[in-house]
């Protein structure tokens, strides 16, 4: 039986200067800044190798290179391929297609904001759902009290989007959509046809209107049983690290580690995991990992 079409390459956008985290992020990327107990980068990395995404390519700044390649390296020890690409200047989200083009080489890919952290069962779910559908661009939304500080969709009881809006004073619906796109392999065509917004960047809205105009772009709904959280002010980011303590206390285990990800997708080995965990200064997250990897060695 031949293997259907899936979505196997991932973007990790982490090249933003981070001004609204200033001046904590004078000497670092925000994408770097802990929460909980590990670098933000760790948990979109997370995401992406819960959803089986092996091939990811980090956009980063020229001054946070090699701080990236200190936290995550090339990606072996979680059994995945890393790549780096700087954004020299910035440009706006769907400019990573165009940077990326070499990476993405006409292949259909999801890309996922570094400051975004997506947690629950049913996250992996719906990104493994997403992965497979490489004909359409697909979004993903939560409900919100406030949609007119976010870009919102308007859709149809089949998942089918009816407008797309950046910011509007009069919301057509709740529904904010959040830093996690799924995208066919035409992206880069329609990136490279964009415009600079009034903000001087080429606009993810944007990209995302042309699938619309084409009746190809869907909606993925993240429910009440998971969560997602936008750690790009000082407030969220504090949120998110006593939201990932709260909710690893409750469950007796750590939650959106690469490495705990790698291992229940099979990509590394329980052995490879301790050593590694054994290479690094004892702490509660080396612990931790290292009992997640020794259950599964007895499994």
């Amino acid at each position: 039986m031949p293997i259907s079409p899936r979505i196997k390459k991932g973007v990790i956008l982490a090249a933003g200067a981070g001004t609204r985290l200033t001046p904590a992020t004078f000497p670092i990327s925000k994408i770097l800044l802990p929460v909980y107990d590990r670098p933000m980068i760790y948990y979109p990395l997370s995401s992406l190798i819960s959803a089986g995404i092996r091939d990811i390519l980090v956009i980063t700044n020229e001054s946070d290179l090699q701080n990236f390649k200190r936290a995550i390296g090339d990606g072996s020890r979680f059994g995945v391929k890393i790549t780096y690409i700087i954004q020299y200047v910035q440009r706006g989200i769907s400019d990573a297609f165009l940077i990326g083009k070499d990476f993405i080489n006409g292949d259909p890919c999801v890309l996922i904001l570094g400051d975004n952290i997506f947690c629950g069962d049913d996250i992996e779910k719906l990104m493994n759902e997403a992965a497979c559908d490489t004909d359409n661009a697909t979004v993903f939304v939560r409900y919100v009290n406030n949609p007119q500080d976010f870009g919102v969709a308007e859709f149809d009881s089949e998942g089918k989007v009816i407008s797309l809006e950046e910011k509007p004073k009069h919301p057509k619906s709740n529904y904010a959509v959040a830093g996690m796109y799924f995208l066919p392999g035409d992206t880069y065509e329609k990136a490279s046809v964009l415009k600079p917004s009034k903000r001087g960047e080429l606009e993810i809205t944007d990209l995302n209107a042309l699938y619309l105009n084409e009746g190809r772009l869907r909606v993925k709904i993240i429910d009440d049983s998971s969560s997602w959280i936008d750690a790009g002010s000082f407030d969220s980011l504090l949120g998110a690290s006593r939201f990932i303590s709260e909710t690893e206390k409750k469950l007796g285990t750590k939650v959106l580690c690469p490495e705990t990800e790698a291992l229940k997708k099979g990509f590394v080995t329980p052995d490879s995991v301790i050593e590694w965990a054994n290479s690094n200064k004892d702490n509660s997250y080396f612990t931790k990992i290292k009992e997640f990897a020794e259950k599964m060695k007895k499994s």
